[in-house]
Protein backbone atom coordinates (compact mmCIF):
# COMPACT_ATOMS: atom_id res chain seq x y z
CA UNK A 1 0.00 0.00 0.00
CA UNK A 2 1.40 3.61 -1.07
CA UNK A 3 0.27 6.30 0.86
CA UNK A 4 -2.47 6.15 3.52
CA UNK A 5 -5.33 8.26 4.06
CA UNK A 6 -7.52 7.17 6.66
CA UNK A 7 -11.70 7.67 6.48
CA UNK A 8 -14.19 7.74 8.61
CA UNK A 9 -16.45 5.32 9.64
CA UNK A 10 -19.09 6.73 7.13
CA UNK A 11 -19.17 4.62 4.22
CA UNK A 12 -16.27 5.50 1.60
CA UNK A 13 -17.51 7.32 -1.31
CA UNK A 14 -16.24 5.93 -4.73
CA UNK A 15 -16.68 6.78 -8.46
CA UNK A 16 -16.20 4.45 -11.11
CA UNK A 17 -15.22 5.00 -14.25
CA UNK A 18 -15.73 2.01 -16.60
CA UNK A 19 -19.43 0.42 -16.26
CA UNK A 20 -18.48 -2.97 -17.80
CA UNK A 21 -18.63 -6.64 -16.96
CA UNK A 22 -15.85 -5.75 -14.02
CA UNK A 23 -16.76 -1.88 -12.99
CA UNK A 24 -20.74 -2.14 -12.60
CA UNK A 25 -20.74 -6.14 -12.46
CA UNK A 26 -18.27 -7.13 -9.89
CA UNK A 27 -16.96 -4.49 -7.68
CA UNK A 28 -20.03 -1.86 -7.81
CA UNK A 29 -21.86 -3.89 -6.36
CA UNK A 30 -20.56 -4.54 -2.98
CA UNK A 31 -22.35 -0.55 -2.56
CA UNK A 32 -25.66 -2.41 -2.92
CA UNK A 33 -24.50 -5.43 -0.28
CA UNK A 34 -22.77 -3.20 1.95
CA UNK A 35 -24.00 0.13 2.13
CA UNK A 36 -22.44 0.98 5.26
CA UNK A 37 -19.07 0.55 3.85
CA UNK A 38 -19.47 2.01 0.21
CA UNK A 39 -21.75 4.25 -1.54
CA UNK A 40 -21.19 5.48 -5.48
CA UNK A 41 -21.17 8.92 -6.11
CA UNK A 42 -20.26 9.28 -9.37
CA UNK A 43 -20.06 7.03 -12.54
CA UNK A 44 -18.84 7.19 -16.44
CA UNK A 45 -18.95 5.39 -19.41
CA UNK A 46 -19.19 5.73 -22.76
CA UNK A 47 -22.32 3.75 -23.44
CA UNK A 48 -25.31 5.72 -22.55
CA UNK A 49 -27.54 2.73 -21.26
CA UNK A 50 -24.70 1.71 -19.05
CA UNK A 51 -24.89 5.18 -17.38
CA UNK A 52 -28.83 5.00 -17.16
CA UNK A 53 -28.58 1.23 -15.45
CA UNK A 54 -25.86 2.63 -13.20
CA UNK A 55 -27.47 6.34 -12.21
CA UNK A 56 -30.81 4.00 -11.72
CA UNK A 57 -29.03 1.52 -9.21
CA UNK A 58 -27.43 3.81 -7.19
CA UNK A 59 -29.82 6.68 -7.42
CA UNK A 60 -28.09 9.38 -8.60
CA UNK A 61 -28.41 12.71 -9.91
CA UNK A 62 -27.70 13.54 -13.67
CA UNK A 63 -25.05 15.54 -12.34
CA UNK A 64 -23.24 13.01 -11.16
CA UNK A 65 -23.57 10.92 -14.35
CA UNK A 66 -20.55 11.57 -17.00
CA UNK A 67 -20.00 10.35 -21.23
CA UNK A 68 -16.38 9.59 -20.84
CA UNK A 69 -14.08 9.42 -18.19
CA UNK A 70 -12.34 12.74 -19.26
CA UNK A 71 -15.38 14.23 -18.51
CA UNK A 72 -15.57 13.24 -14.88
CA UNK A 73 -11.97 13.71 -14.33
CA UNK A 74 -12.08 17.04 -15.53
CA UNK A 75 -14.00 17.49 -12.27
CA UNK A 76 -12.77 18.42 -8.68
CA UNK A 77 -12.81 15.45 -7.08
CA UNK A 78 -15.90 13.92 -6.68
CA UNK A 79 -15.24 10.95 -4.23
CA UNK A 80 -12.95 9.74 -1.30
CA UNK A 81 -11.95 6.49 -4.06
CA UNK A 82 -12.18 5.38 -7.27
CA UNK A 83 -12.49 2.53 -9.40
CA UNK A 84 -10.86 2.72 -12.95
CA UNK A 85 -12.10 -0.22 -14.97
CA UNK A 86 -11.74 0.47 -18.30
CA UNK A 87 -10.09 -0.73 -21.24
CA UNK A 88 -6.38 -1.61 -21.01
CA UNK A 89 -4.71 0.92 -22.77
CA UNK A 90 -6.52 3.59 -21.12
CA UNK A 91 -5.52 2.86 -17.30
CA UNK A 92 -2.71 4.50 -16.71
CA UNK A 93 -3.84 7.81 -17.75
CA UNK A 94 -6.67 7.78 -16.17
CA UNK A 95 -4.78 6.72 -13.26
CA UNK A 96 -2.41 9.50 -13.65
CA UNK A 97 -5.21 12.37 -13.14
CA UNK A 98 -6.47 10.36 -11.01
CA UNK A 99 -3.80 11.12 -8.33
CA UNK A 100 -3.20 14.48 -9.36
CA UNK A 101 -6.95 15.12 -7.76
CA UNK A 102 -5.80 12.83 -4.82
CA UNK A 103 -8.31 10.12 -5.54
CA UNK A 104 -7.40 6.51 -4.03
CA UNK A 105 -7.08 4.23 -6.86
CA UNK A 106 -8.71 0.58 -7.73
CA UNK A 107 -7.64 -0.23 -10.59
CA UNK A 108 -8.46 -2.84 -13.17
CA UNK A 109 -6.00 -5.38 -14.02
CA UNK A 110 -3.76 -5.05 -16.10
CA UNK A 111 -2.06 -1.91 -15.32
CA UNK A 112 -0.97 -1.70 -18.56
CA UNK A 113 0.82 -3.23 -21.86
CA UNK A 114 3.43 -1.00 -21.79
CA UNK A 115 6.31 -1.30 -19.62
CA UNK A 116 7.28 2.38 -19.01
CA UNK A 117 3.90 3.13 -18.70
CA UNK A 118 3.66 0.63 -15.27
CA UNK A 119 6.81 2.34 -14.17
CA UNK A 120 5.71 5.84 -14.57
CA UNK A 121 2.20 4.73 -12.56
CA UNK A 122 4.31 3.27 -9.99
CA UNK A 123 6.61 6.10 -9.76
CA UNK A 124 4.27 8.59 -9.03
CA UNK A 125 2.07 6.62 -6.68
CA UNK A 126 5.08 6.73 -4.61
CA UNK A 127 4.84 9.81 -2.13
CA UNK A 128 1.79 11.21 -3.58
CA UNK A 129 -0.34 9.78 -0.16
CA UNK A 130 -2.79 7.84 -2.07
CA UNK A 131 -3.70 4.45 -2.11
CA UNK A 132 -3.08 2.27 -5.06
CA UNK A 133 -4.26 -0.98 -5.64
CA UNK A 134 -4.52 -3.12 -9.05
CA UNK A 135 -7.51 -5.90 -8.82
CA UNK A 136 -5.17 -8.89 -8.31
CA UNK A 137 -8.37 -10.71 -6.99
CA UNK A 138 -6.95 -13.84 -6.88
CA UNK A 139 -4.70 -12.87 -3.83
CA UNK A 140 -7.75 -12.07 -1.96
CA UNK A 141 -9.37 -16.00 -2.06
CA UNK A 142 -9.43 -18.30 0.23
CA UNK A 143 -8.06 -20.77 -2.24
CA UNK A 144 -4.93 -18.74 -2.49
CA UNK A 145 -4.64 -17.42 0.66
CA UNK A 146 -4.88 -21.29 2.59
CA UNK A 147 -2.13 -22.27 -0.17
CA UNK A 148 -0.37 -19.50 0.80
CA UNK A 149 -0.72 -20.27 4.76
CA UNK A 150 0.07 -24.11 4.17
CA UNK A 151 3.12 -23.12 2.22
CA UNK A 152 4.72 -20.90 4.86
CA UNK A 153 3.94 -23.20 7.92
CA UNK A 154 5.87 -25.72 6.06
CA UNK A 155 3.04 -28.12 5.59
CA UNK A 156 5.30 -29.71 2.73
CA UNK A 157 8.25 -28.72 3.87
CA UNK A 158 10.85 -26.64 1.81
CA UNK A 159 8.83 -25.64 -1.20
CA UNK A 160 11.00 -26.72 -4.10
CA UNK A 161 8.98 -26.04 -7.58
CA UNK A 162 5.18 -25.29 -9.02
CA UNK A 163 3.22 -26.57 -11.33
CA UNK A 164 0.01 -23.81 -12.10
CA UNK A 165 -2.64 -24.54 -15.26
CA UNK A 166 -4.92 -21.85 -16.11
CA UNK A 167 -8.01 -23.76 -18.21
CA UNK A 168 -9.49 -20.46 -19.75
CA UNK A 169 -12.82 -22.45 -20.70
CA UNK A 170 -13.35 -23.11 -24.16
CA UNK A 171 -16.33 -20.39 -24.12
CA UNK A 172 -14.49 -18.13 -22.55
CA UNK A 173 -11.80 -18.33 -25.18
CA UNK A 174 -13.94 -17.73 -28.22
CA UNK A 175 -16.05 -15.36 -25.66
CA UNK A 176 -12.74 -12.96 -24.87
CA UNK A 177 -10.17 -13.25 -26.68
CA UNK A 178 -11.50 -14.47 -30.21
CA UNK A 179 -14.32 -12.58 -30.62
CA UNK A 180 -14.36 -10.19 -28.18
CA UNK A 181 -12.47 -7.36 -26.61
CA UNK A 182 -8.86 -8.51 -25.71
CA UNK A 183 -8.74 -10.20 -28.92
CA UNK A 184 -5.82 -8.64 -30.78
CA UNK A 185 -2.33 -7.33 -28.94
CA UNK A 186 -2.47 -4.04 -30.64
CA UNK A 187 -5.89 -3.05 -29.32
CA UNK A 188 -5.42 -4.37 -26.10
CA UNK A 189 -3.06 -6.72 -24.18
CA UNK A 190 -0.60 -9.83 -25.16
CA UNK A 191 -3.10 -12.46 -23.71
CA UNK A 192 -0.46 -13.62 -21.14
CA UNK A 193 -0.82 -10.11 -19.47
CA UNK A 194 -4.44 -9.95 -19.76
CA UNK A 195 -5.48 -12.64 -18.27
CA UNK A 196 -2.84 -14.23 -16.33
CA UNK A 197 -0.49 -11.19 -14.44
CA UNK A 198 -3.44 -12.18 -11.97
CA UNK A 199 -1.40 -16.21 -12.27
CA UNK A 200 2.55 -14.29 -12.03
CA UNK A 201 1.19 -12.54 -8.97
CA UNK A 202 -0.64 -15.42 -7.31
CA UNK A 203 3.46 -17.67 -8.26
CA UNK A 204 5.27 -14.70 -6.57
CA UNK A 205 2.80 -14.17 -3.62
CA UNK A 206 3.40 -18.05 -2.77
CA UNK A 207 6.83 -18.40 -2.84
CA UNK A 208 7.87 -15.14 -1.68
CA UNK A 209 11.10 -14.67 -3.27
CA UNK A 210 11.05 -12.67 -6.84
CA UNK A 211 11.25 -13.94 -10.37
CA UNK A 212 14.60 -13.47 -11.85
CA UNK A 213 14.79 -15.18 -15.04
CA UNK A 214 11.89 -17.02 -17.50
CA UNK A 215 11.11 -18.18 -20.84
CA UNK A 216 8.01 -19.02 -22.48
CA UNK A 217 7.06 -20.64 -25.58
CA UNK A 218 3.57 -20.33 -27.42
CA UNK A 219 1.02 -19.61 -30.29
CA UNK A 220 -2.18 -18.53 -32.11
CA UNK A 221 -2.45 -22.82 -33.49
CA UNK A 222 -6.24 -22.76 -33.18
CA UNK A 223 -8.61 -19.97 -34.13
CA UNK A 224 -7.72 -18.85 -37.75
CA UNK A 225 -9.29 -18.91 -41.08
CA UNK A 226 -7.16 -21.92 -42.57
CA UNK A 227 -8.19 -24.41 -39.35
CA UNK A 228 -11.96 -23.39 -39.95
CA UNK A 229 -13.89 -27.22 -40.98
CA UNK A 230 -14.44 -26.85 -44.93
CA UNK A 231 -17.79 -25.58 -45.90
CA UNK A 232 -17.46 -23.22 -42.28
CA UNK A 233 -19.70 -19.84 -42.84
CA UNK A 234 -18.33 -16.33 -41.86
CA UNK A 235 -21.23 -16.02 -39.04
CA UNK A 236 -22.62 -18.42 -36.51
CA UNK A 237 -26.26 -17.74 -37.84
CA UNK A 238 -25.90 -17.93 -41.47
CA UNK A 239 -26.43 -21.28 -42.93
CA UNK A 240 -23.29 -23.45 -42.15
CA UNK A 241 -23.31 -26.87 -42.38
CA UNK A 242 -20.91 -27.80 -39.39
CA UNK A 243 -22.90 -25.85 -36.61
CA UNK A 244 -24.51 -28.61 -35.13
CA UNK A 245 -21.22 -30.39 -34.34
CA UNK A 246 -19.64 -27.01 -33.27
CA UNK A 247 -18.89 -26.57 -29.67
CA UNK A 248 -18.44 -22.63 -30.20
CA UNK A 249 -21.34 -21.77 -32.00
CA UNK A 250 -22.54 -18.59 -30.81
CA UNK A 251 -25.75 -19.86 -30.60
CA UNK A 252 -24.80 -22.07 -28.25
CA UNK A 253 -23.02 -20.07 -26.17
CA UNK A 254 -25.42 -17.21 -25.69
CA UNK A 255 -28.51 -18.26 -25.74
CA UNK A 256 -28.77 -22.48 -25.51
CA UNK A 257 -25.95 -23.08 -23.62
CA UNK A 258 -27.24 -24.62 -20.00
CA UNK A 259 -24.38 -23.21 -18.26
CA UNK A 260 -23.89 -19.94 -20.17
CA UNK A 261 -26.66 -19.16 -22.34
CA UNK A 262 -28.94 -16.24 -21.65
CA UNK A 263 -31.84 -18.59 -21.82
CA UNK A 264 -30.89 -20.78 -19.01
CA UNK A 265 -29.17 -17.37 -16.92
CA UNK A 266 -30.64 -13.97 -18.11
CA UNK A 267 -28.51 -11.07 -17.59
CA UNK A 268 -25.49 -12.66 -16.62
CA UNK A 269 -21.90 -13.20 -18.24
CA UNK A 270 -21.01 -14.13 -20.99
CA UNK A 271 -24.15 -13.23 -22.41
CA UNK A 272 -24.63 -9.78 -21.39
CA UNK A 273 -21.81 -8.35 -22.81
CA UNK A 274 -23.13 -8.82 -26.12
CA UNK A 275 -25.91 -6.96 -25.62
CA UNK A 276 -26.91 -4.01 -23.00
CA UNK A 277 -30.46 -5.35 -23.32
CA UNK A 278 -29.79 -8.77 -22.25
CA UNK A 279 -33.43 -10.07 -23.46
CA UNK A 280 -32.51 -13.35 -25.70
CA UNK A 281 -34.02 -11.73 -28.50
CA UNK A 282 -31.66 -8.33 -28.06
CA UNK A 283 -29.17 -10.88 -27.81
CA UNK A 284 -29.72 -12.88 -30.76
CA UNK A 285 -30.20 -9.72 -32.98
CA UNK A 286 -26.79 -8.47 -32.15
CA UNK A 287 -24.85 -12.07 -33.05
CA UNK A 288 -26.71 -11.31 -36.66
CA UNK A 289 -24.13 -8.40 -37.00
CA UNK A 290 -21.65 -8.06 -34.46
CA UNK A 291 -18.81 -9.18 -33.54
CA UNK A 292 -20.17 -11.99 -31.33
CA UNK A 293 -21.98 -13.88 -33.63
CA UNK A 294 -18.45 -13.99 -36.03
CA UNK A 295 -17.23 -17.84 -36.96
CA UNK A 296 -14.44 -18.73 -34.22
CA UNK A 297 -11.92 -19.11 -37.05
CA UNK A 298 -13.10 -15.82 -39.38
CA UNK A 299 -11.62 -13.25 -36.84
CA UNK A 300 -9.58 -10.72 -36.85
CA UNK A 301 -8.01 -12.15 -33.60
CA UNK A 302 -4.29 -12.55 -33.24
CA UNK A 303 -3.57 -13.57 -29.36
CA UNK A 304 -2.14 -16.94 -28.46
CA UNK A 305 -4.35 -19.43 -27.76
CA UNK A 306 -1.99 -21.18 -25.75
CA UNK A 307 1.60 -21.00 -24.17
CA UNK A 308 3.88 -22.53 -21.36
CA UNK A 309 5.94 -20.58 -19.06
CA UNK A 310 8.79 -21.56 -16.61
CA UNK A 311 9.49 -19.42 -13.86
CA UNK A 312 13.21 -19.29 -11.92
CA UNK A 313 12.68 -17.47 -8.49
CA UNK A 314 15.68 -16.84 -6.17
CA UNK A 315 15.87 -19.33 -3.61
CA UNK A 316 16.11 -22.32 -6.35
CA UNK A 317 12.40 -22.51 -6.67
CA UNK A 318 11.07 -22.69 -10.50
CA UNK A 319 7.67 -22.74 -11.42
CA UNK A 320 5.97 -23.99 -14.81
CA UNK A 321 2.39 -21.93 -15.89
CA UNK A 322 0.48 -22.83 -18.63
CA UNK A 323 -2.33 -21.07 -20.34
CA UNK A 324 -4.39 -23.11 -22.31
CA UNK A 325 -8.05 -22.07 -24.13
CA UNK A 326 -8.81 -25.59 -24.39
CA UNK A 327 -10.18 -26.82 -21.52
CA UNK A 328 -13.72 -27.18 -20.77
CA UNK A 329 -14.78 -25.08 -17.72
CA UNK A 330 -12.79 -22.18 -16.68
CA UNK A 331 -10.88 -22.98 -13.72
CA UNK A 332 -7.37 -23.32 -12.64
CA UNK A 333 -5.26 -25.95 -10.75
CA UNK A 334 -1.94 -25.64 -8.99
CA UNK A 335 0.16 -28.83 -7.77
CA UNK A 336 3.38 -27.59 -5.08
CA UNK A 337 5.95 -29.98 -4.16
CA UNK A 338 8.06 -29.58 -1.18
CA UNK A 339 10.84 -31.53 0.90
CA UNK A 340 8.20 -33.35 3.04
CA UNK A 341 5.24 -33.58 0.86
CA UNK A 342 2.89 -32.08 -2.25
CA UNK A 343 -0.44 -29.97 -2.22
CA UNK A 344 -3.03 -30.24 -4.99
CA UNK A 345 -5.65 -27.95 -5.58
CA UNK A 346 -8.17 -27.16 -8.00
CA UNK A 347 -10.21 -24.29 -8.07
CA UNK A 348 -13.29 -25.85 -8.80
CA UNK A 349 -12.80 -28.77 -5.77
CA UNK A 350 -14.23 -27.73 -2.58
CA UNK A 351 -10.95 -29.02 -0.66
CA UNK A 352 -7.18 -29.22 -1.20
CA UNK A 353 -5.63 -32.08 -1.34
CA UNK A 354 -1.93 -32.71 1.63
CA UNK A 355 0.34 -35.40 0.98
CA UNK A 356 3.10 -35.51 3.27
CA UNK A 357 5.74 -38.01 2.76
CA UNK A 358 5.20 -39.35 5.84
CA UNK A 359 1.36 -39.72 6.56
CA UNK A 360 -1.99 -40.14 4.79
CA UNK A 361 -3.82 -37.78 2.20
CA UNK A 362 -5.36 -34.83 4.27
CA UNK A 363 -8.40 -32.88 2.81
CA UNK A 364 -7.98 -29.33 3.55
CA UNK A 365 -11.61 -27.49 3.23
CA UNK A 366 -12.06 -24.28 1.18
CA UNK A 367 -14.31 -21.52 2.86
CA UNK A 368 -17.44 -21.40 0.41
CA UNK A 369 -18.12 -18.49 -1.51
CA UNK A 370 -20.43 -17.20 -3.86
CA UNK A 371 -18.58 -14.11 -4.87
CA UNK A 372 -17.15 -13.86 -8.63
CA UNK A 373 -13.51 -14.91 -8.58
CA UNK A 374 -13.78 -17.28 -5.77
CA UNK A 375 -14.87 -14.76 -3.57
CA UNK A 376 -12.13 -12.45 -4.77
CA UNK A 377 -14.31 -10.08 -6.44
CA UNK A 378 -15.52 -9.26 -3.23
CA UNK A 379 -12.90 -9.87 -0.56
CA UNK A 380 -10.69 -7.35 -2.41
CA UNK A 381 -13.49 -4.45 -2.06
CA UNK A 382 -13.70 -5.42 1.99
CA UNK A 383 -9.72 -5.41 2.53
CA UNK A 384 -9.62 -1.85 0.17
CA UNK A 385 -12.06 -0.09 1.96
CA UNK A 386 -10.91 -1.44 5.62
CA UNK A 387 -7.39 -0.20 4.43
CA UNK A 388 -8.65 3.40 3.83
CA UNK A 389 -9.92 3.34 7.16
CA UNK A 390 -6.72 2.08 8.87
CA UNK A 391 -7.87 -1.22 9.46
CA UNK A 392 -5.43 -3.48 8.22
CA UNK A 393 -3.17 -3.82 5.15
CA UNK A 394 -3.58 -4.61 1.57
CA UNK A 395 -2.39 -8.45 0.60
CA UNK A 396 -1.18 -6.97 -2.70
CA UNK A 397 0.60 -3.77 -3.47
CA UNK A 398 1.28 -1.64 -6.31
CA UNK A 399 5.20 -2.74 -6.59
CA UNK A 400 3.79 -6.38 -6.20
CA UNK A 401 1.20 -5.46 -8.80
CA UNK A 402 3.89 -4.42 -11.14
CA UNK A 403 6.63 -7.24 -10.71
CA UNK A 404 3.72 -9.73 -11.98
CA UNK A 405 3.80 -7.56 -14.96
CA UNK A 406 7.25 -7.58 -15.51
CA UNK A 407 7.24 -11.18 -14.97
CA UNK A 408 4.15 -11.42 -18.50
CA UNK A 409 6.82 -8.70 -20.49
CA UNK A 410 9.58 -10.88 -19.95
CA UNK A 411 7.84 -13.91 -20.54
CA UNK A 412 6.60 -12.31 -23.84
CA UNK A 413 10.60 -11.46 -25.06
CA UNK A 414 11.00 -14.71 -24.41
CA UNK A 415 7.97 -16.10 -26.56
CA UNK A 416 8.60 -13.81 -29.13
CA UNK A 417 12.39 -14.80 -29.42
CA UNK A 418 11.36 -18.78 -29.88
CA UNK A 419 11.97 -19.39 -25.64
CA UNK A 420 14.87 -18.04 -24.99
CA UNK A 421 15.98 -17.06 -21.29
CA UNK A 422 15.12 -13.63 -20.51
CA UNK A 423 15.67 -11.91 -16.89
CA UNK A 424 12.72 -10.85 -15.46
CA UNK A 425 14.53 -7.17 -14.13
CA UNK A 426 17.15 -6.59 -17.28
Amino acid sequence: MIGLKVYEMNPVTFSVIGLGSRGLGAYAPYATAHPDQMRIVAVADLVPARRQKAAAQFGLDPGAVFGSAEELLARPRLSDAIIIATQDRTHVTYALKALELGYDILLEKPVSPDKDECLRLLEAAKGSGSTVAVCHVLRYTPFYRTIKELVDRGAIGRLMNIDAVEGVGYFHMAHSFVRGNWRREDLTSPMLLQKSCHDMDILRFIVGHPCESVSSTGTLSFFKEEMAPEGAAGRCLAPCPVKDGCPFDCEKIYLTNESTGALHHPGTWPSDTVSDDTSPQAIRQALEDGPYGCCVFHCDNDVVDHQVCTLNFAGGINATFTMTGFSKENHRTIRLFGTEGELYGDTMDANLHLKRFDSDEELIPIAPTHSGHGGGDEQIMTDFIKALRGQGSLPSTLDASIESHLICFACEESRHSGGALKPVWG
